[in-house]
């Protein structure tokens, strides 16, 4: 099966600090492919590194065969970022966040045609939206901000969606939502990267599971991946200590929505 995401021996370096040490992961189409790791393992950096937001000191990325910048130019792949990534400040509407997914559609005038707006208007419908489409977009609950950022992805087109940890502080309706849109985009052929605390939900959210702690310790089923012996080694817990059948591993409460 052809990889849409390819990383081959990546390592990247904050200093002296190793993020990523020599991690080679493999995504195909169609999956929903969950990603574990505790706070400091390099989820965040290796979305940014498959993106091209950040350069690895060795190693190399490939989505859908290209090189990040290519296939960002011809918008193959979308980024959910963590919420304190973004400036919820910033003067625009809901609407005009998932039309920033439709400029590598636009023409040369970059002005938004017919085919733009239904495509956006779609979206939002998408993520139950559209009665706060023109609300300013730090208005927006956690959860509601999120299903924006996936409309923004759905607009766009983009065959190879990253979300870095889209659950976080996000009400029950806005998780449900988002875990519904993103099995009907792998089904639709999508390749969907997802990264995530909530480990309950994760069997109903992804076919596959990675746990990274800065190298890749396992990447296959996702009941395997949630035995205790192997989250020990991700979250570096004893196994008699990890267990999944009780709270959460994230402690945010969540938002109304």
């Amino acid at each position: 099966m052809t990889a849409m995401i390819d990383v081959e021996a990546v390592s990247v370096r904050y200093g002296p600090v190793r993020a990523l040490d020599d991690v080679t992961l493999r995504v195909a189409a169609g999956r929903v492919t969950g990603l574990i790791g505790m706070n400091g393992s390099g989820k965040s950096t290796l979305f940014k590194t498959i993106t091209g937001l950040i350069r690895p000191v060795s190693g190399t990325v490939r989505l859908d065969g290209l090189t990040p910048a290519a296939a960002r130019r011809r918008g193959l792949v979308g980024y959910v970022p963590q919420s304190e990534d973004v400036d919820w400040s910033f003067p625009v509407s809901v609407r005009d966040v998932v039309m920033m997914g439709r400029y590598g559609h636009l023409g040369p005038t970059r002005r938004p045609r017919d085919a733009d707006r239904a495509a956006v208007d779609e979206a939002i419908a998408r993520v139950e939206l559209s009665d706060l489409a023109d609300r300013q977009i730090g208005q927006l609950s956690g959860g509601q901000r999120k299903r924006a950022f996936v409309a923004r992805g759905i607009a766009q087109d983009a065959r190879i969606l990253l979300l870095d940890e889209p659950f976080a502080g996000v009400d029950t309706r806005s998780e449900a939502t988002i875990v519904r849109l993103l099995r009907e985009l792998a089904a639709d052929g999508r390749t969907v990267l997802v990264s995530t605390h909530d480990l309950h939900a994760l069997p109903a959210l992804a076919d596959e599971a990675v746990l990274l702690r800065q190298r890749v310790l396992f990447h296959g089923d996702v009941q395997r991946a949630l035995e205790p012996v192997v989250l020990a080694r991700a979250f570096g817990l004893d196994a008699d200590d990890t267990d999944t059948s009780g709270t959460d591993t994230d402690t945010d409460e969540g938002d109304a929505a």
